[in-house]
């Protein structure tokens, strides 16, 4: 028998707030998070917008030497940590470190200590190279740095799949307490890719959005759509075995009941056009959960507001789901806070699971109208009403996909 597992502790840090408390407040006021980049001078660049983390302060969550060896995304993930931890009420002392583990992922590192030090080797020679380039640069610190904060001894790992890796982490940590290997499980995505050349690759690619007006850069399933608008940020989440969580007397906020995945095998950065890889992602999750399609009335899309995602996840959606597909509401989150990369997935499972605790689907904000292919229910006004199940969709560069399915708790 699988253990069951669920939610018992969520962290954030978004474009429109840091704490999920102000995260969701932004959230049911649709308040986006989109402003000409600030963290350097765009002349010259076509796409000027992004979703920054406004108002952070590392050293308000942690001293100026621990601070000072992390880079930006390891900061996000450690503060957003930190809030679930204190928010599940778990007392770090009284597990036994080696069935507490960690599971946090990042798409891209630190592309900030990666130009720092190439303009310095350029300038100054090989020598001149910052000795901690390489810890303060990889994925796998962010990973590295939680366990490290909070003494989290058990299985810790990194999921890479880009931008399902938020998404990957946590179903990675589901797994891993459904079959006993953790207790509790510390688990999310982060990222903090807004850098010249992040800009640049994305903008080159011709992934971003190039619109200058916040209310229309980021606007999912539109037919003005253009490209995703960068973010950045971290989603953490501590999963928890039920029987250990109702020891305990933890809240429980809701409980992962599925986990889907497929790989696309098809191209670099476009999803296969039927969408049938992410339809097989979702069904794998409903399988999962013992559910049947018919079950499921509410999708959290990855909806990034380029062409191909929305048009091929439509597919995706009807493709999985049949006629039933007219019936199920979709929004996008990325519509207030942009594309945040690794962290995505699991800041909208956060948000997910704030919607099915407050029974409120948000508006897909400056979705104005759709086209062609594109006619399911896009959510072009939020809804106050109850459900029972969310799946949340991810889909990386690569084809990598990922499913959470996550549903209301129940004895």
């Amino acid at each position: 028998m699988k253990r069951r597992v669920v939610v018992t502790g969520m962290g954030a840090v978004t474009p429109i707030g840091v704490g999920v408390d102000t995260f969701w407040d932004g959230i049911v006021k649709e308040k986006i998070g989109f402003a000409p980049i600030s963290y350097f001078d765009t002349t010259g660049y076509k796409c000027t917008m992004a979703a920054e983390v406004k108002d952070f302060n590392p050293e308000e969550y942690m001293d100026k030497k621990t601070a000072r060896r992390m880079e930006k995304f390891c900061q996000y993930a450690v503060v957003a940590a930190k809030e679930a931890i204190e928010d599940a009420g778990l007392n770090l002392e009284e597990e036994d470190p080696y069935m507490v583990g960690c599971s946090v992922g990042s798409g891209v590192g630190s592309l900030q200590a990666m130009e720092r030090e190439h303009e310095r080797l350029l300038e100054k020679g090989p020598g001149r190279v910052a000795p901690l380039l390489v810890p303060l640069m990889i994925t796998n610190m962010a990973a590295g740095n939680v366990s490290i904060q909070f003494g989290l001894k058990g299985k810790s790992i990194n999921v890479v799949t880009a931008c399902a890796s938020g998404s990957h982490s946590i179903g990675e940590a589901f797994r891993t307490i459904q079959y006993g290997d953790a207790d509790v499980m510390v688990a999310g995505g982060t990222e903090g890719s807004v850098t010249p050349i992040g800009i640049a690759g994305f903008t080159s690619l011709t992934a971003l959005s190039d619109s200058n007006d916040p209310k229309r850069c980021s606007i999912p399933f539109d037919k003005d759509r253009s490209g995703f608008v960068m973010g950045e940020g971290a989603g953490i989440v501590v999963l928890e075995e039920l029987e250990h969580a109702k020891k305990r007397g933890a809240h429980i906020y809701a409980e992962v009941l599925g986990y889907g995945c497929s790989s696309d095998a098809y191209h670099i950065t476009s999803p296969v056009e039927d969408g049938s890889g992410a339809a097989r992602a979702m069904l794998n999750a409903v399988s999962d959960a013992g559910l049947e399609p018919e079950d499921i009335t509410y999708i959290n899309a990855h909806g990034t507001s380029t062409h191909h995602n929305d048009l091929f996840e439509t597919r995706a959606i009807k493709m999985a789901f049949s006629e039933h597909a007219k019936n199920i509401k979709i929004n996008s989150t990325k519509s207030m806070i942009g594309h945040l990369l690794g962290a995505a997935g699991a800041v909208e499972f956060v948000t997910c699971v704030k919607q099915l605790e407050n029974g409120f689907i948000h508006k897909t904000v400056g979705l104005n109208e759709s086209e062609g292919e594109m006619d399911l229910n896009y959510c072009k006004e939020s809804y106050k009403e109850d459900f029972n199940y969310a799946i949340s969709n991810s889909l990386g560069f690569g084809g990598h996909n990922a499913s959470l399915l996550v549903g209301k708790y129940t004895e």
